[in-house]
């Protein structure tokens, strides 16, 4: 079920009532109703791939259970390894099977061997890789005896497929959303106020910036070779905030969701086109797949306390393996390749955290060199989104090709419109800059000022929407 549809319009009020109506009389009540309308939520789609969600549910489940009772560590380490194999498992084959296939057909093609390769008829999952790393997340603090494995298995159960989150994220570890099963909930005005804020703010970042940039840039990057360069530029710097406005609108909606229901979720993006260098951009895009991969790879690994080789190393695998996270091609990795690049230099200058603050903070106005530094950080940014959208690592190159051409201060052929919303969005986030959200505007006294910015954004919604796109990161 999508966020941006006619069902969910129907779908949230009536979970709504229902929760906080009828089955408020027992938190027990609450779970298991929870645990039904997000399978219903997510059956919405396919209901034959709940069979993965249910079967991933109870082997972290048992898994949990058996390392803690285990008293030898190699008895807990298996029931970790059960645990680790199922759900990479499950990437493996539906994710990941046919790229190794292909790929193996190829080089062994390239040797003078030929031999076809073997591929599975199958469809990807919606969600499998948001919802395979939080319960993985579960079975690891476990073993690491950083959280108690629950007995209370409908708790559990929701804690997996908890609808607001289930598909695209945040990936929400196992300390943090978990806990919050098992408390009393108590309907807050204020804080549900605020996610319905939030949630109208991701509706405008999906609908009007992401959806509308999505119509000129598919148009662009499936026909490049008709563009000229100013065109090809202008399609990077759409699909940037394309990527932006469809994957943190998708975040600010589930989060706001879950404010209704007494839950919260980790922040997933705080503005990160005004980083000022790599660094910060990746401790501000994605923010949940990002800290996954630091506690529960990077720092496994050594982190950054090595040598010069153990550092680059490390960086290396981490951003390769977000790149392989996303999607099972070459242009990924290349995406992920690009990032390692640009973060190691500050990582072996130990510049990596020069930029933790909120840029220009408490000021509304910006200076010279924190203008060229986001610029320089956009900039190296839409280079690498370039390759994470085109559809080979060929197309990617010919695109950037494309651009340095004659035609460079030509006039643009495609609309520019966009740029509007673009605008609009940018303004609002850069006053908003060190608020959870751009759309937190609970210190604004007087109603009909606050009513009057939700008409507003409403209207233009309303307005300027453009025909519905699927959630990018639906296919990941």
């Amino acid at each position: 079920m999508l966020f941006n549809s006619f069902e969910f319009l129907i779908f949230l009020p009536t979970v709504f009532l229902l929760y906080w109506f009828v089955f408020k009389k027992k938190l027990s009540w609450q779970n298991l109703l929870i645990l039904v309308v997000s399978y219903v939520f997510y059956a919405w789609w396919d209901w034959r791939f709940l069979s993965l969600i249910i079967f991933s549910s109870i082997i972290d489940y048992t898994c949990g259970l058996q390392i803690e009772k285990a008293q030898l560590k190699n008895k807990r380490k298996l029931w970790l390894a059960i645990s680790m194999l199922v759900n990479l498992g499950f990437l493996g084959v539906f994710k990941y099977f046919n790229f190794f296939s292909e790929s193996l057909a190829e080089a062994f093609l390239k040797l003078g061997y030929e031999f076809d390769a073997l591929t599975l008829n199958v469809i990807l999952p919606v969600g499998i890789s948001f919802y395979t790393f939080q319960t993985m997340s579960y079975t690891i603090d476990v073993y690491r005896n950083k959280l108690k494995p629950t007995k209370d298995i409908i708790a559990f159960f929701a804690f997996v497929s908890f609808f607001p989150q289930l598909v695209a994220g945040p990936i929400e570890r196992a300390t943090n959303l978990l806990p919050q099963f098992y408390k009393k909930r108590k309907f807050n005005y204020t804080n549900a106020v605020d996610g319905l804020r939030q949630i109208l703010w991701g509706l405008f970042k999906k609908i009007v910036i992401a959806d509308n940039c999505a119509l000129i840039v598919n148009q662009v990057f499936e026909n490049q070779g008709e563009y000229n360069s100013s065109s090809l530029i202008i399609a990077a710097v759409f699909f940037a905030f394309q990527i932006y406005g469809d994957f943190s609108g998708y975040s600010d909606i589930a989060i706001g969701t879950a404010r209704l229901f007494g839950f919260n979720l980790m922040q997933n993006f705080a503005f990160p086109y005004f980083s000022r260098d790599i660094a910060e951009f990746w401790r501000r895009w994605h923010i949940s797949l990002s800290t996954w991969f630091r506690d529960y790879l990077y720092i496994p690994l050594g982190g950054s306390k090595g040598g010069t080789k153990m550092k680059i190393r490390n960086t290396f695998a981490i951003f390769l393996v977000s790149g392989f996270w996303h999607g099972a091609n070459w242009t990924f990795l290349a995406w992920g390749f690009l990032n390692a690049l640009y973060f190691l230099p500050l990582l072996l200058l130990n510049k990596n955290r020069t930029n933790t603050n909120v840029v220009a903070e408490g000021k509304i106005f910006i200076n010279l060199k924190e203008i060229f530094q986001i610029s320089i950080t956009f900039i190296l940014t839409l280079f690498a989104w370039i390759f994470f959208r085109a559809e080979s690592i060929g197309k990617a190159i010919e695109y950037i090709k494309a651009i340095f051409t004659k035609t460079l201060i030509s006039f643009p052929t495609i609309d520019i419109k966009p740029f509007i919303f673009i605008f609009i969005l940018v303004f609002v986030e850069w006053l908003q800059r060190e608020q959870q959200h751009g759309l937190a505007i609970h210190n604004i006294k007087q109603a009909s000022i606050r009513w009057s910015i939700y008409a507003l954004i409403f209207c233009i919604i309303l307005l300027f929407g453009a025909q519905s796109q699927s959630f990018i990161y639906f296919q990941f």
